[in-house]
């Protein structure tokens, strides 16, 4: 991971730290592993963990109307349910029809497994996910969209869990990181246009292509997400290896410039693969 570091160790940020996490190894950390960042969309991966918690415990279902007239908890996870981007967007579109990336199904679809379990989000998050990963440097002060704060430790705990699922169980996982209603084109909010755009639930999978935030070196399977908060987190199966970059400089240009770079070179790692 030489290559990889040097480079994270020249981008123009004041403080950034990162993990990279080969399938079944430890994950090797650099920088400060510990250091609590704001993970911005990031966090949307841990609730979608949540709420299919809450699936699987039977609190709610994917099928669940929730949203917009004829939308459901699946809708809202996947950003086909019509909701524009935050509450005062409204409704942009039927559900299915188009891929509209919303903060506001987001978190409609975290307070309906609130209102289900009858606990607050930001504890059944806790109890659910958090605690039995051992992330205690993670927390949700705010709205389950994007504002969860956490560490590169934590976070490459995450990663090592959506490799080999215990928390969920591996067939539940597995559709998380599948496409839901294929062949939807959208808009990558601040990084472009795709068709398609595809998306799992709360995991996208728009990665291999040119113009994405990582470059066209992951595999098309890979998912992730990245933050407003200039941070993100991948995991590709073709090549067995994940990522964790967290950073303290918004998201901007500078981002598209050198996150392909090192999504390459931390797959022309030897180990990868």
């Amino acid at each position: 991971m030489t290559d990889a570091f040097a480079l994270l160790d020249s981008w123009d940020v004041p403080h950034a730290a990162a993990a990279v996490v080969h399938r079944g190894r430890e994950p090797v950390e650099h920088g400060d592993a510990h250091r609590v960042f704001r993970v911005a969309s990031v966090g949307k991966l841990l609730t979608g963990y949540a709420i299919m918690v809450g699936v699987e415990e039977g609190a709610v279902s994917l099928d669940d109307p929730v949203g917009p007239p004829g939308s459901t908890l699946r809708h809202l996870l996947a950003h086909t349910s019509g909701y524009g981007f935050d509450d005062d967007a409204g409704v942009l579109a039927a559900p299915a029809t188009r891929r509209i990336y919303s903060n506001r199904g987001i978190e409609e679809a975290a307070a309906h497994l609130e209102r289900a379990a009858g606990v607050p989000f930001a504890q059944y998050l806790a109890q659910a996910v958090l605690e039995p990963l051992g992330m205690a440097g993670t927390s949700l002060p705010g709205t389950p969209a994007h504002s969860l704060e956490s560490t590169v430790a934590d976070l490459a705990r995450f990663v090592t869990e959506i490799q080999a699922p215990a928390v969920l169980a591996p067939s539940t996982v597995a559709e998380m990181r599948t496409t839901q209603f294929p062949g939807l084109r959208g808009v990558l909010p601040n990084v472009g246009r795709f068709d398609p755009l595809d998306w799992g639930l709360t995991f996208e999978r728009a990665f291999g292509r040119p113009g994405h935030w990582a470059g066209a070196a992951p595999s098309r399977d890979t998912v992730g997400h990245f933050g407003g908060a200039g941070t993100f987190l991948w995991d590709d199966p073709v090549a067995g290896v994940g990522a964790v970059v967290l950073t303290d400089r918004e998201f901007g240009p500078w981002a598209l410039d050198v996150w392909p770079s090192w999504a390459a070179a931390v797959l022309a790692d030897p180990a990868a693969g």
